[in-house]
């Protein structure tokens, strides 16, 4: 249950202009012509300005003031995504955006790559507009640099991944459970030679996704093979070349477990290259397009990315709309869909 928040909590508004004037020591005009690139300023001034810019983390307003409503709002939302061009990606987007619509606010969004430097770029040119509030699938260990917009008031929504260093809401899928569940579906239909094609380690839901794995294994008295378990996988290709060197060893595993779905994609590869797509099991973590089409259809663990996108545009709103609740983490469930690859037959079936 969402715990009150004491009233004396109080947001500090953010530095202004004749705030980084005052402490440079120079005029308002001269600070706008550091701030705007403009010439005509001794070296000395624009090093002042741009020392009271960092200490104060100042960041200019850049956005037109007939887009702003009332209060100071920008009428949108900034939306700091992991890769838009993935169907996870795409459908939280999708969702955020049918939520704003109702509500007629833009959403603003960006790819982070896995990139800790193009995160805190995008969320520093977004907050630069004064986005009313940001949703963000962090690629960086710690998100304490976005401190200052939080005590500022700007409503903060973490999605996929936990926030480090941050008190703000998250909204999660349950990894580990979601894993666990694919391994005990694996074990169910004969198999205990099952590997395990992770994405980057450094990604706190692939760490999830490989403990829920192990521990569903354990359950059943079953140890992997060391030689079984490939991490750091993040595209088909380095996903089709693993699964490549595992399935033409002298004792390949008779099921894959591949943690995300570009993982999946680039073993399905490898699988159908070899001819082994109707002898070899296999299950992903997170759903894609046409997979109910292959021969045979893909078994996967579903995230919810729309429920994701709902759940995090809820908050974000009733954060906008003045409710106030200690940040606490919410988990959406996962679903696994039985297509045929999954249920292939291992050598310990009953």
């Amino acid at each position: 249950m969402d715990g009150a928040v004491s009233n004396s909590t109080v947001a500090r508004a953010r530095p202004t202009l004749r705030d980084v004037a005052l402490l440079a020591g120079v005029s308002t005009k001269t600070a706008s012509r550091v701030i705007n690139g403009e010439p005509g300023v001794s070296p000395s001034k624009i090093t002042a300005v741009q020392r009271a810019i960092t200490q104060l983390d100042y960041r200019p307003n850049f956005t037109a003031s007939s887009l702003r409503r009332a209060g100071g709002r920008s009428a949108a939302i900034a939306a700091v995504l992991e890769d838009l061009a993935n169907p996870f990606s795409s459908a939280l987007h999708r969702a955020l955006e049918d939520a704003a619509r109702e509500r007629e606010v833009l959403i603003f969004a960006g790819s982070v790559d896995e990139s800790p430097e193009r995160e805190r770029d995008l969320v520093r040119a977004f907050t630069m507009r004064q986005a009313d509030a940001l949703v963000v699938v962090p690629a960086s260990d710690n998100q304490s640099y976005l401190m200052g917009d939080v005590n500022a008031g700007t409503p903060v929504v973490f999605v996929d991944r936990p926030p480090v260093g941050l008190p703000v809401d998250a909204v999660l899928t349950d990894n580990h459970d979601g894993a666990a569940a694919a391994a005990h579906h694996l074990v169910r239909h004969g198999h205990r030679d099952i590997a395990y094609l992770g994405d980057l380690q450094t990604i706190s839901t692939a760490r999830q996704r490989f403990r829920g794995f192990k521990e569903a294994l354990s359950d059943h008295g079953i140890r992997p093979d060391a030689a079984n378990i490939v991490h750091d996988l993040h595209t088909e290709r380095d996903s089709e070349e693993a699964a490549r060197r595992l399935l033409t060893r002298e004792s390949p595993p008779t099921a894959l477990f591949t943690s995300q779905n570009l993982v999946t994609i680039g073993a399905i590869r490898a699988l159908q290259q070899l001819g082994r797509q109707q002898q070899v099991a296999l299950v992903g973590f997170d759903d894609f397009p046409l997979a109910d089409l292959l021969q045979p259809g893909v078994t996967v663990v579903a995230q919810n990315p729309s429920e994701m996108g709902r759940v995090a545009a809820s908050l974000i709103f009733r954060r906008l709309d003045g409710e106030q609740w200690r940040p606490r983490t919410h988990l959406v469930p996962t679903r696994l869909i039985a297509r045929g690859s999954g249920e292939i037959a291992g050598p310990h079936r009953d």
